[in-house]
């Protein structure tokens, strides 16, 4: 019988993707994707299988990379990875409109997005079950949206103009506090600068009592981070050793 915690974070999720879809972005932004919108059924599977309990530690992402969860709809969603070792696999539409250098194949897409063969990489290698890592671990990203260029370059969020991002930032921190309140997670880490900062404002500003998490982070493994190259899972796993969680 469903705790009905998977629920309630989908029920975030149509609130979030409420909140961003009317939001507009100027130049030289051109083309913006919501996985959630179009790979909602991949992402649903991802939230009903390994979402529905609580967990000890919440990593937090930045945003979909261009073959990861933009292609597959789950957090760093390395297509191997979701395929073969979270068992996951679901029909994917199409962003509206698409770019043409940036085309949405679904789990056909051919190409692989590294930092999330990084990072389940390391925790496969860990835990050859899926069902054992995510027994106490759970994965989400800050924010869905996918911002590029005319020319099909990628835009993160800390490069959009502050006042682009103000509705974002209030849309994100409410969907982050709702997963932090449904998986009260001990520890919640960030995957990278941007992401632990974004757990450490949403945690002192928006949950109250004592169950609030400890906010960790542990390296990015995007392969433009010079220290990511040099092997990243090493300093990952030390990262997540100095933290507790690991040993």
């Amino acid at each position: 019988m469903m705790s009905g915690i998977a629920d309630r974070l989908l029920q975030a999720t149509d609130t979030l993707t409420a909140s961003l879809a009317g939001l507009r972005f100027a130049e030289p932004t051109t083309h913006v994707y919501n996985p959630l919108v179009y790979a909602r059924a991949p992402h649903e599977l991802y939230l009903r299988r390994f979402g529905d309990s609580r967990k000890r530690v919440l990593f937090l992402g930045m945003n979909p990379g261009p073959y990861g969860m933009a292609q597959t709809g789950v957090p760093f969603g390395e297509i191997a990875a979701v395929r073969d070792w979270m068992g996951l696999s679901a029909p994917v539409a199409k962003p509206d409109p698409e770019h043409p250098k940036r085309p949405i194949e679904g789990f056909a897409c051919a190409k692989s997005e590294v930092s999330g063969r990084r990072l389940w990489g390391l925790f496969a290698a860990r835990y050859p079950r899926a069902a054992d890592f995510f027994a106490d671990h759970f994965v989400v990203n800050y924010c869905p949206l996918v911002w590029m260029e005319a020319g099909g370059k990628n835009r993160t969020p800390d490069k959009l103009p502050a006042a682009e991002m103000a509705p974002v930032t209030e849309a994100c921190d409410r969907y982050l506090a709702a997963f932090l309140e449904q998986l009260r997670p001990e520890v919640a880490v960030g995957v990278g600068g941007f992401a632990e900062q974004c757990l450490a404002r949403v945690v002192a500003e928006r949950l109250t009592g004592p169950a609030k998490p400890r906010v960790g982070r542990i390296l990015h493994p995007s392969p433009a981070s010079p220290a990511a190259n040099r092997d990243w899972a090493g300093a990952a796993t030390r990262d997540l050793e100095r933290l507790g969680l690991w040993t």
